[in-house]
């Protein structure tokens, strides 16, 4: 009997040791082909607020290396080590209110520029890691060359008033803003908010304003990504109907998984869907279920189902809202976008639906936009401006601003072309021919710390040729 028990536990151990390592067998297997998948797909995330943590809380200045590893949500080694592609950095605004009531927009749009030279820092200071991505071939060029594409957006254009909106959008441009979503929460200038109300807590009505709809014309022109999460339903409904190219939502999940205002209802989805949009699932637990301690990865799947469902595969992507939101453990940090692929492949969807949900879908998105752009590209004209400022560069409050240009030998400068953009506000400069020099002072009341500025110029019979940067204020 003792032989027989004895046979018996060293036949079940055996058994043990088989199922153990066709488990193990099995995981390594599962594991190989996320890895390979995180390899070969575009791998795309939409939707990061890394830059508000980058500056300074008080001078607004960048003061954080995220090319080494920290405690931040989004790090570069991070996405190295989840073979992301393409990440988008938003600098987010929910505009400012002032004293008497109203919308303060130089406040905002200093904020902006504060957060887009953040994003400028962190491409400048890793550029062996990361690039910019201003137009369709960037998208394959950077991560061919190894590098991690950083797309620049726009999150609360509350910045845009009637008398600056058209340049200051054009400036936004120049500084390789790729995507814009024209409100957060708060109403504005160009539309209603998802919060139905201004800054300075005054209600608002309406969706989409006449300034909002020609902005919305002039991204069209430029090639830049109308994002259209924070909308409320008119303003979203209004963009759809205006916009030329497809829109994005580039944080938004499913309404009917959870009834959040944040959320987009299925119509919506649909509609994103028609113009060949898509909707990125953000990862927030309290836009994931109504009760977000049940929010897990799970949960995260279930929302990628639904679109899946409602809209196609074509119409989802990853907006994860890292460093703005509150995550699921298993998504704490972009690190673990693996472990999402993974959770795909066990949910069932084969390997060409999961690469179009990590970034297929997106890319294709960017790439549309890019090339139902209008407006024109540059041109050598035989005009070359050099601004006499480094981006991110300190001011003094009265010194001019100037920039040296120089000239083919069979150019003509037309002098009546010749300006200064300050924060979308044009001026006419001066003009030294024997210098080669542009010039203009500010006004001696200039508010606020942080500026764009554009010399404009052009030779006879040729187009515009801009140089834009931001500077602040001592």
């Amino acid at each position: 009997m003792c032989c027989e028990r004895t046979k018996s536990m060293a036949l079940h151990s055996g058994t043990n040791e088989q199922a153990d390592q066709a488990m193990s067998s099995t995981a390594d297997l599962l594991a190989a082909k996320v890895s390979s998948l995180h390899r070969s797909a575009h791998v795309i995330d939409t939707h990061c607020d890394t830059p508000l943590r980058i500056i300074d809380p008080e001078t607004w200045l960048p003061c954080l290396d995220i090319g080494q590893p920290t405690q931040l949500m989004v790090d570069i080694p991070k996405l190295q080590s989840a073979g992301v592609s393409i990440q988008v950095f938003a600098a987010n605004t929910g505009g400012y209110a002032l004293d008497g009531g109203g919308q303060n927009f130089s406040k905002s749009n200093s904020r902006l520029l504060a957060l887009v030279l953040a994003i400028h820092h962190v491409l400048t200071h890793s550029s062996h890691e990361v690039g910019p991505v201003t137009c369709a071939p960037d998208l394959e060029k950077l991560p061919g060359q190894g590098r991690i594409g950083i797309l620049a957006s726009i999150e609360g254009a509350y910045s845009f008033c009637p008398e600056n909106a058209h340049e200051l959008l054009r400036q936004y441009h120049d500084l390789n803003i790729r995507m814009l979503s024209p409100v957060w929460n708060n109403s504005n200038a160009l539309g209603e908010g998802v919060a139905g109300q201004y800054p300075d807590q005054s209600p608002s009505t309406g969706g989409l304003t006449e300034l909002g709809q020609a902005v919305i014309r002039d991204m069209n022109d430029l090639g830049i990504i109308i994002d259209v999460s924070h909308m409320n339903e008119k303003t979203f409904w209004d963009t759809l109907a205006i916009s030329k190219a497809p829109v994005i939502a580039s944080h938004s999940s499913a309404y009917a998984l959870c009834p959040h205002v944040r959320n987009l209802k299925d119509d919506q989805i649909r509609a994103i869907a028609d113009t060949g949009g898509v909707v990125q699932v953000n990862f927030h637990r309290p836009f994931l279920s109504a009760d977000p301690s049940l929010a897990t990865l799970d949960t995260v799947v279930a929302h990628i189902d639904h679109i899946v469902k409602v809209g196609g595969i074509d119409a989802v992507g990853l907006g994860s809202d890292f460093d703005g939101a509150d995550m699921p453990a298993e998504l704490s940090d972009a690190s673990k976008l693996p472990d999402l692929t993974r959770a795909l492949l066990q949910h069932g969807y084969h390997d060409d639906q999961i690469i179009k949900i990590l970034g297929e879908n997106s890319a294709r998105l960017f790439n549309r936009v890019f090339a139902l752009a209008t407006a024109a590209s540059p041109v050598d004209s035989g005009l070359v401006i050099h601004t006499d400022i480094g981006m991110g560069e300190a001011r003094d409050r009265m010194a001019p601003l100037s920039a040296h240009y120089t000239l083919s030998s069979d150019a003509v400068l037309d002098t009546s072309r010749v300006r200064v953009i300050l924060d979308g506000i044009s001026h006419p400069a001066t003009v030294d021919p024997a210098a080669k020099m542009i010039s203009w002072t500010p006004p001696p009341a200039l508010p606020e710390a942080f500026h764009a500025v554009t010399f404009s110029a052009a030779c006879l019979g040729c187009p515009d040729v801009r140089h834009t940067v931001i500077y602040h204020l001592r």
